[in-house]
């Protein structure tokens, strides 16, 4: 069953990707976050019963949505769960692709968190390699010709495939960081009960990455994802609490560490509501150390 997350969503973008993703899978449920426009009415019309809608009252935010859609499908007997977020949308085949890779996997005896597609940006066309953590930075993993799929230690949710099983062994999304790094804890958490996550190296979606993107020279021409502000707020408190548990590994705390420093200095020289920005980072790491959530 694919879980697609809404929240105040594009109804043409987010009927595209019903299309894809309702032929791919075999049954669909979209979980409304709180949008103020109806949207089971609008896609009732489309789709009529195709198509199962949970509204939400309020914005719970995106794990617990995915928790919802996850409880849903296990109700219903579903296997697999493919994670989806509403501003993506998968090539062709990716589905049997992320099945077949993950059936492979399990049969020769891994345990497997989850499996993902490669990214391709929305604006560039530019497929994003799977990265693994390398000193103090994430490092491009290179699919060799003939390699359907290579270890990862990121996995972001959309476009994720895991089975019901792992989710009863591992555990659910926490509710608790809201929106960011969800994707990354559960990942961390898997790891830590002897679980990998698994990149295709064939299977891809078209996704978008933050809200505009700012081009720049540093050393070499870079695209910078750059978000609202109030998105700082949780990237900062939800790493921060990251770094406070026990489970995580040595080297995703290493490279966090450097990642938020960048982003730090990305955003307060180059985004066009810096102050803001920078006002919502120093919030979130105020309150991920003293463990408000």
């Amino acid at each position: 069953m694919a879980i697609i997350v809404s929240y105040q969503p594009d109804l043409a973008r987010l009927v595209d990707l019903l299309k894809a993703v309702s032929s791919q899978t075999g049954s669909v449920v979209v979980v409304d976050n709180g949008s103020t426009e109806d949207v089971a009415g609008s896609l009732a019309a489309q789709f009529g019963p195709d198509v199962d809608v949970v509204s939400l009252r309020t914005n719970l935010g995106i794990a617990a949505a995915h928790n919802v859609g996850i409880r849903w499908a296990r109700g219903r007997g579903a296997r697999y769960v493919l994670l989806m977020d509403q501003d993506s949308v998968p090539e062709p085949n990716m589905v049997q692709a992320l099945k077949m890779a993950h059936e492979n996997l399990v049969a020769a005896g891994n345990k497997v968190a989850a499996v993902g597609p490669r990214s391709k940006d929305r604006q560039t066309g530019y497929l994003s390699p799977h990265v693994r953590f390398a000193g103090f930075r994430f490092a491009p993993v290179t699919c060799e010709p003939g390699q359907s799929v290579v270890l990862t230690d990121v996995l972001i949710s959309s476009g994720s495939f895991i089975s019901i099983d792992v989710l009863d062994a591992v555990g659910e999304m926490d509710e608790r960081l809201f929106i960011d790094q969800v994707d990354i804890e559960w990942v961390l958490r898997a790891r830590a009960k002897g679980y990998q996550a698994w990149g295709h190296c064939e299977a891809a979606m078209s996704h978008s990455l933050g809200e505009q993107r700012r081009r720049v020279w540093l050393g070499r021409w870079r695209e910078i994802p750059l978000h609202k502000p109030f998105r700082y707020y949780y990237m900062f408190r939800n790493s921060v609490l990251l770094q406070r548990r026990d489970y995580p590994c040595r080297d995703w705390r290493r490279v966090d560490t450097i990642r938020l420093l960048q982003m730090l200095v990305f955003v307060t020289m180059f985004h066009p509501q810096r102050f803001r920005a920078l006002r919502s980072m120093l919030r979130g790491l105020w309150d991920g150390v003293v463990a408000r959530e």
